[in-house]
């Protein structure tokens, strides 16, 4: 699982490193199973019928494993093989990925039944996200753009396939390492479902002109209409000026959200150095993201925003350094949403 997990993680891989072994195995396996649906979903070669059933067969796998019983794995050929077409989103490694999903469902049955329990309630959320992809966005293309239409669903959206992560991480982390520590889980849970929006938030701003070229738009038909704005509009980089105010609106969300991550992460008691470093570094590169996505325009697909490696290294180190000092550590958060961590 250790070289699977770092052939298909860039980033979140680095958290998973860190986590107390006694919930690494539920969350890499949580992140495979959601790493393996999001890749039926999104490879546009195969069929989008094909993709929904297939889609829709895993979830019965995941519910299968989680209760323990026999698992019927999905006939996972020609998704596999679409992710070797050098035309596709895909990777060999995502194909690796889905072949040897078999082995990944199998250790998840050998969690306990409130683990078990627990994969499955996030599982379902996060497919369910991605069948509403699919339904919305499954005919859509660059030249017939589909979005999301209100507040309601983007918000819908970001909880199903991101949210609902936060509440799975909280209530593992309460279970093993943070048992019977004195904490309102009632406001740890509230804030873990807004850093997992956080996140996602962010890399739907990053990754607007992507998901433009395939015809789907994640900023809500309903706001764009505010501004005399349709999503076909965001293909031309000249649309920036108009759409810039309503864009520095979700810049801000996401800012708010990863700043309630924040909060979660030093709730966390200190002496917990693996959870709040393995918290706080999708927290620092997201918000360093944000900086970025605020100097360029977004609608320009010729300059993508994406954090070099060296960029997050940087980040991953200095929070790393800076642990033994709480009150320096602390404010990394506000440091880098200012561009002054390095005063």
């Amino acid at each position: 699982m250790h070289k699977l997990l770092r052939q298909v993680s860039r980033s979140f891989y680095l958290t998973l490193q860190v986590l107390p072994h006694t919930i690494k195995p539920q969350l890499s396996i949580a992140y495979l199973l959601a790493r393996a649906a999001d890749t039926i979903a999104d490879t546009g070669l195969v069929q989008v019928s094909k993709r929904m059933e297939t889609l829709l067969q895993l979830r019965k796998s995941i519910e299968e494993a989680a209760s323990g019983s026999s698992v019927s794995i999905p006939d996972f050929g020609v998704l596999a093989e679409a992710q070797n077409d050098r035309e596709g989103d895909g990777t060999p490694a995502e194909r690796i990925l889905l072949e040897k999903l078999g082995s990944v469902l199998e250790a998840l049955k050998s969690f306990t039944e409130n683990d078990r329990r627990w994969l499955r309630d996030a599982l379902l959320t996060i497919t369910h996200g991605q069948e509403l992809d699919l339904i919305r966005f499954g005919t859509a293309s660059r030249s017939q753009i589909a979005s999301i239409e209100t507040e309601a669903d983007l918000d819908e959206y970001i909880y199903c396939v991101a949210g609902c992560v936060g509440e799975f991480w909280t209530k593992v982390c309460r279970a093993y390492p943070l048992s019977g520590v004195p904490l309102d889980e009632e406001a740890l849970i509230a804030d873990g479902i807004q850093f997992g929006k956080g996140l996602q938030l962010v890399n739907i701003l990053r990754d607007l002109p992507k998901d433009l070229h395939h015809g789907r738009c994640y900023i809500p038909s309903e706001r764009l209409a505010q501004y005399g704005l349709e999503p076909r509009h965001l293909l031309d980089p000249g649309s920036i000026d108009r759409f810039n105010p309503l864009y520095e609106q979700y810049l801000k969300q996401a800012e708010l959200y990863l700043f309630k991550g924040w909060r979660y992460t030093t709730t966390i008691p200190v002496r917990f150095v693996r959870i709040r470093l393995a918290c706080s570094w999708p927290i620092l590169i997201g918000i360093r993201t944000l900086q970025h996505l605020r100097s360029d325009n977004v609608l320009d697909d010729r300059h993508r925003v994406k954090l070099s490696r060296l960029d997050m290294r940087h980040l991953i180190i200095r929070s790393a350094a800076l642990y033994p000092f709480p009150g320096v550590w602390n404010r990394m958060f506000e440091k880098v949403r200012r561009g002054a961590e390095r005063e």
